[in-house]
């Protein structure tokens, strides 16, 4: 593969998905899409660019991007978030929505689901809270395969291994052979769709909970704001985003405050000029600062 194969691959990358490639990215594409090109009869790089220019096989498109873009993913990584997701902002939530008992969470990037699954778990364990409540879990990702996988909840020793606690595999797993098959119950409890962050959301509607875990890294400043910007649209007053350890929204837009003393949790900005402004009384479930 050339330099002109190369920098219109991550071009068109870039386009579809968002993804930052650098020139170092070379021996990536390579091991990624040469496998791609193999199992649709093409024998180089060369010719799938050459396909992909034309534009007009949609399905090797699709498998283009899914094959640069598919993550890891595992059940309740890295902890803290779900920690805090358990004891302080679905507590805080669940009293303000008293009236309502509606809650709406969206995984963005769901990839092969453990995220929305844990977080499914643990409303699964909070139902004597939440009985009677309405209760809806959207995971998104652009890779139809990933989401293929996650609806149906099967997962290898491996992947359960991999941050689900013991108790969890027994509570909520059954094993079918050499793999585990999530609950049905929870299953139903997450609605898998297709869906791209580069492109239009507000269909999906308002949600309270907004996971965005580990996502935004790859994504230059102007797409990051755009997306977050976007998000908080799609957020209530009160809502809450859970982003990355490694990722914040400092310097890239002001529209979103860290909540304090939760570490990756955000609420709007116009949250805190509210709580500041009328204290002691306020809408706010969780004291937030500035980012």
């Amino acid at each position: 593969m050339n330099r002109t194969e190369f920098d219109f691959l991550c071009g068109f990358l870039r386009q579809r998905s968002g993804l930052i490639l650098g020139q170092d990215k070379m021996y990536l594409i390579e091991s990624r899409l040469l496998p791609v090109a193999k199992k649709t009869g093409l024998k180089s790089l060369e010719e799938l660019v050459a396909v992909i220019r034309k534009g007009q096989d949609k399905k090797l498109i699709q498998a283009v991007t899914e094959a640069m873009t598919t993550n890891e993913s595992f059940f309740f990584r890295d902890k803290t978030p779900f920690d805090t997701l358990r004891e302080q902002v679905l507590p805080a939530l669940i009293e303000a929505r008293g009236g309502a008992r509606q809650l709406r969470i969206w995984s963005a990037a769901a990839s092969t689901g453990q995220e929305p699954y844990s977080i499914a778990m643990i409303l699964k364990d909070m139902q004597a809270k939440i009985q009677g409540w309405r209760l809806d879990i959207i995971g998104t990702d652009l890779s139809h395969e990933v989401l293929e996988k996650a609806r149906a909840g099967m997962y290898s020793q491996f992947e359960v291994q991999r941050g689900l606690p013991i108790q969890m595999l027994v509570k909520y797993f059954k094993q079918i052979g050499e793999m585990w098959q999530i609950d049905a119950g929870l299953r139903a409890m997450v609605n898998f769709q297709p869906g791209n962050l580069l492109e239009r959301f507000d269909s999906l509607g308002k949600f309270d909970i907004i996971f965005c875990r580990n996502v935004l890294i790859y994504f230059d400043q102007e797409t990051k704001k755009d997306i977050l910007e976007r998000m908080v649209r799609q957020m209530p007053e009160d809502g809450m985003l859970f982003l990355g350890s490694a990722e914040t929204v400092l310097g890239v837009t002001d529209q979103l405050a860290a909540v304090k003393g939760l570490r990756g949790v955000y609420c709007k900005k116009t949250l805190l000029t509210a709580a500041t402004a009328s204290r002691p009384a306020t809408t706010a479930p969780l004291t937030a600062k500035t980012a």
